[in-house]
């Protein structure tokens, strides 16, 4: 009688910790700013300083991002409305990355990851962000900060996803992405530190 109460108060306790979060993954949702721009409301809430977003991100075991919009843009309304509406894709990017969201047209300012201020419309030209949405990837090593990877403009819902992993798995340090995903679709596994070069042949990549 007392083991069965134990065990039946310790799966309420689960049940409760399980429901606890999973309404708190089910809150997650689109925001419409006050500027016209779509955004996550997990998405990071900045002090727009990049390198120690890259940083802060690093120390918690996720990548750093930056995504690009404007008001008005389609593309970026069926971004948050339609690819972060599927689990498979939220679930993904949430857990492993942290995004922060700028505005081209913005004029919030925004300290690059060399370290200069700029507005954020200035920043986007610096950066030739010419397309919305576009996302930039960055990394901090050795405390540098760069941009290893960017996405100009809404991927196929695949190969979105697919973009994420690329770069959750470091294998921009080897391989472009083209070469990544040619390589991944024909089941080709990559060396963890050799460049790759996709020519058909698995056997022949080196």
């Amino acid at each position: 009688m007392t083991t069965d109460r134990r065990l039946n108060r310790r799966t309420l306790i689960a049940l409760a910790v399980g429901g606890a979060l999973f309404a708190d993954r089910a809150a997650a949702k689109v925001v419409l700013g006050d500027d016209g721009n779509y955004a996550q409301d997990w998405y990071l809430d900045s002090f727009l300083d990049l390198t120690e977003d890259a940083e802060a991100a690093k120390a918690k075991g996720k990548r750093f991002a930056v995504q690009w919009g404007m008001r008005g843009c389609p593309a970026c309304k069926r971004l948050h409305t339609t690819y972060f509406a599927d689990p498979k894709i939220e679930s993904f990017v949430r857990e492993k990355f942290e995004i922060v969201h700028l505005d081209t047209f913005g004029s919030r300012e925004v300290k690059d990851i060399d370290g200069a201020a700029l507005g954020e419309k200035a920043l986007a030209a610096k950066r030739a962000v010419r397309t919305t949405p576009t996302i930039q990837f960055f990394a901090s090593e050795g405390g540098l900060t760069t941009e290893v990877a960017r996405m100009p403009g809404l991927l196929g819902q695949e190969d979105f996803l697919a973009m994420f992993r690329f770069v959750d798995e470091g294998a921009y340090a080897r391989s472009s992405f083209e070469q990544w995903l040619k390589a991944r679709e024909a089941g080709c596994p990559l060396a963890p530190s050799e460049p790759y070069l996709f020519t058909g042949d698995c056997g022949s990549n080196r």
